[in-house]
């Protein structure tokens, strides 16, 4: 009887397989025990990120708002502060240019005061004196000259100011300009969501960017900023104070001088007036004793040579008598009555010829003193016409001061947010 090949093969026993069976189904209780962990720690993690994530993002949009609150605040107070910086600039350049034209309302003044100086220089003679009004102009041109200083000062003064005043208000500008960026850009952070279709992730982006500030720095900054800006404002004003106390000052100091060469002018025109005058009374009784002493001069010289007339008749009498002969030749009564009257007649020729000296000198003297009241009448009358002219050309002072009520146009400024021209 034959046998059948047996395969090779492993087998197991009945306990092996029941062994088996019972390790798998043990192993499938185990598995789904920590699959049922591991699920319900998902769900439970699920959920807690999920409330994490929401609170998280609804604190960044929280701290987003209150940042863009705070950004909108300092913004505000910069906007503010550059338009009363922009408002103190244009009130300082206006009372640059107040000051400005009332240094130029110097000019004419300054060109009258030297005109008349110059006038009064062409004086002569005892009329080119050292007078009050010559002190006056001196003083009064010496003081227009002391207020263009002053006045120049304080226009370079507030040229200087406004660049830092424009410097302030560039710092401001920028500033404010980096606060909009930023606020833009807060706004459109707080404007995203998971939905929005800007969303990426992006390379690094918790890194800390080159040039980053801390939030003290950030106040510091803004509040360094308005408060520079607030001094240079301070400053300013206390200049335009200054600066119209100072033209106040000035133009009533100027206007008091004017007023006081004025009158010195007037008196001192007046007292010419009276020395003219008196002048001209001393030249007219001096021409009429003349024109007397002229007469009387012709008469003394008429009667000088009567007497010369009668004395040679004398001395031809007395000389004819000597012819007498003998004892004719006699000093009776007629002899000695010559001899009187010869002797009378050579006094009174010679008393004449003293007067008639006399009142030739005399006419000399008058006609040279006659001459030089002449003379002097005339410089006189220059004088007057020169003191005249001074006047007419002060007379362009009234003028200006008319022209000074002109109100000042407004200079538009230039600063860094383009407002306007500087």
């Amino acid at each position: 009887m034959s046998t059948f090949p047996t395969k090779p093969s492993l087998r197991h026993t009945v306990s092996s397989w029941n062994s088996n069976n019972h390790q798998l189904s043990a192993t499938a209780q185990q598995e789904r025990l920590v699959s049922n962990v591991i699920r319900q720690e998902g769900r439970s993690l699920r959920s807690e990120t999920n409330f994490k994530t929401t609170w998280d993002e609804s604190d960044t949009r929280v701290r987003l708002k209150d940042r863009v609150w705070d950004v909108t605040r300092r913004k505000d107070e910069l906007e503010i502060c550059a338009r009363k910086v922009d408002e103190e600039m244009e009130a300082l350049t206006l009372s640059k240019e107040q000051t400005e034209h009332a240094l130029a309302a110097t000019v004419i003044p300054l060109e009258a005061g030297g005109e008349c100086l110059t006038l009064r220089d062409g004086r002569r003679g005892y009329e080119l004196a050292h007078d009050t009004v010559d002190k006056q102009l001196k003083k009064e041109v010496g003081l227009i000259e002391s207020m263009q200083e002053a006045l120049q000062q304080l226009i370079d003064k507030a040229f200087e100011h406004l660049c830092v005043l424009q410097e302030a208000r560039h710092e401001l500008t920028a500033d404010l300009q980096n606060k909009m960026d930023a606020l833009d850009i807060d706004m459109s952070c707080l404007s995203l969501t998971v939905k929005s279709s800007q969303i990426s992730l992006k390379t690094n982006p918790t890194r800390v960017p080159q040039g980053s500030s801390t939030p003290q720095e950030w106040v510091q900054f803004s509040q360094y900023n308005v408060a520079r800006a607030q001094e240079a404002m301070q400053v300013s004003q206390q200049m335009r104070e200054d600066m119209s106390l100072t033209r106040a000052q000035l133009q009533n100091d100027l206007n008091a001088q004017h007023r006081a060469t004025e009158f010195a002018f007037r008196k001192r025109t007046h007292h010419e007036d009276q020395a003219r005058d008196e002048l001209e009374w001393q030249i007219r009784h001096t021409e009429d004793e003349m024109a007397e002493m002229e007469r009387d001069i012709i008469d003394l010289d008429a009667d000088l040579q009567a007497k010369t007339a009668s004395l040679k008749l004398a001395h031809t009498r007395l000389e004819n008598r000597t012819y007498r002969p003998g004892m004719d030749l006699c000093r009776d009564e007629v002899q000695r009555g010559l001899v009187n009257e010869v002797d009378q007649l050579e006094a009174t020729t010679l008393a004449l010829k003293k007067k008639l000296s006399e009142a030739q000198h005399s006419m000399q003297k008058m006609k040279l003193h006659h001459s030089r009241m002449l003379e002097n009448h005339s410089r006189k009358r220059e004088a007057l016409s020169l003191e005249q002219r001074s006047m007419t050309t002060r007379s362009r002072l009234a003028l200006t001061a008319c022209t000074k009520k002109t109100p000042v146009l407004l200079v538009p400024l230039t600063n860094s947010s383009g407002r306007s021209n500087l």
